[in-house]
């Protein structure tokens, strides 16, 4: 049985936070004026951290949860905000008793927006729940739904992940062009992470190729510059074409592209051969 907490008139209990972001860093904070030693995990002391109301609920209604705080500790800094690197980081918060080190995990669940006003930031927490609201029914669509490499493409991702070097990063730091040796529209709607720089670990969407240059659907880092070493994902446009000629794979194309679609009632005959 689970321990009844602020059962009593004093209690020594403070909150804990513990944050995984998806570059695989790892971070925990108290509010407890000391650190704290959590399942092998440092807490460090952060009282400028304030959490929400957790709102749990047997029900299949997502549960709640948001916290606060000012942008004080070294480790939650305005540029890692900034650049998404806590976007989508799984997090948990719960109690501890600071003498005995008993803790209970109140709300687990995945960091959603993260907003930022003068010196304080929120983040709002969206708990497993979440995953209740995604669409268990396949829909129809002329594209491939799978994820490139991922469950139901069935290829390696391993053939088509790379090691490069950044040759050059453009000024307003939404493009990048790969050092020589790798044709750039092969990595049309793939993804580009850095492995060192300002912006390492960051991992970066290629929207399109121009004249070379990969175009990232979101800006790097300030600071990052060219030299640094990088891993990058070859892409696919998810159309059958490419997953035939290209990737000899059409036999696990995940869509319809020959399915009459919705115009087909407004479309008129025509005695045209």
């Amino acid at each position: 049985m689970s321990r009844a907490w602020f059962s009593q008139p004093l209690e020594t209990v403070a909150v804990w936070w513990r944050i995984e972001r998806r570059d695989g860093v790892a971070l925990g904070f108290t509010s407890h004026d000391r650190d704290l030693l959590l399942a092998g995990l440092r807490h460090r002391t952060a009282p400028g951290m304030v959490p929400s109301a957790v709102r749990r609920t047997a029900t299949f209604e997502a549960d709640s949860a948001e916290v606060e705080g000012a942008l004080s500790h070294d480790a939650i800094g305005e540029r890692d905000l900034a650049a998404g690197r806590f976007d989508g980081a799984r997090v948990a918060v719960g109690l501890v008793d600071w003498e005995t080190l008993e803790s209970e995990a109140l709300f687990t669940g995945t960091i959603g927006s993260v907003g930022r006003e003068g010196e304080r930031f929120s983040a709002e927490l969206q708990s497993i729940k979440q995953d209740l609201a995604r669409q268990v029914v396949v829909r129809t669509s002329p594209t491939c739904r799978a994820e490139f490499c991922g469950e139901g493409c069935t290829l390696s991702g391993a053939r088509f992940t790379h090691e490069a070097v950044v040759d050059e990063v453009s000024s307003d730091l939404r493009k990048v062009r790969l050092a020589a040796g790798f044709a750039p529209a092969k990595f049309a709607f793939g993804w580009v992470r850095l492995v060192d720089g300002a912006g390492s670990g960051i991992v970066t969407r290629v929207q399109g190729v121009d004249a070379g240059w990969l175009v990232l659907e979101q800006p790097l880092p300030e600071g990052s510059v060219a030299g640094v070493h990088a891993i990058a994902r070859e892409g696919c446009d998810h159309t059958l074409a490419t997953c035939a000629a290209r990737f000899g794979n059409a036999l696990n194309f995940q869509g319809e592209p020959f399915l009459p679609g919705n115009d087909l009632l407004t479309r008129y005959p025509s005695n045209q051969a």
